[in-house]
């Protein structure tokens, strides 16, 4: 299955071919500075499933002092709209926006990460799998 992610403005992509190996809504400090919002929804799948990305990207590393690893960035240079990323905990996936997904390609999400720094207004489906 072929999935294409576009930023708002639709001038940049990542497609990727392959299964979502974790789709989660994040409740970590870092995802939520990076969204603007209370949380993060993120796709995970296989660097080696990435079939192009297309658009003027703009690249951002940062150290994760909580997390003692090493991130890259990628978003749209003309919106501004974080489209993917890399982590060094991570070294063989790529992380996507899941809004970044127009339909509904992806479903639910199955896990509930960093659900300890949730925001007590947030309500998330039981049967999603905690991560602290």
């Amino acid at each position: 299955m072929s999935l294409v992610a576009r930023c708002a403005c639709s001038n940049a992509s990542i497609e990727v071919s392959g299964d979502v190996l974790a789709h989660a809504v994040c409740h970590c400090d870092n995802c939520k500075r990076r969204t603007g919002s209370a949380f993060g929804v993120s796709a995970y799948f296989r660097k080696r499933d990435v079939v192009s990305t297309s658009g003027e990207l703009t690249r951002y590393a940062l150290h994760n002092k909580a997390r003692n690893e090493d991130q890259e960035r990628y978003f749209c240079k003309n919106c501004g709209t974080t489209l993917y990323w890399y982590s060094s905990t991570y070294p063989d996936f790529v992380g996507i926006a899941g809004g970044c997904f127009a339909s509904d390609a992806l479903g639910e999400p199955s896990i509930n990460s960093s659900s300890s720094k949730k925001l007590p207004w947030v309500a998330v489906p039981s049967a999603w799998r905690k991560t602290e």
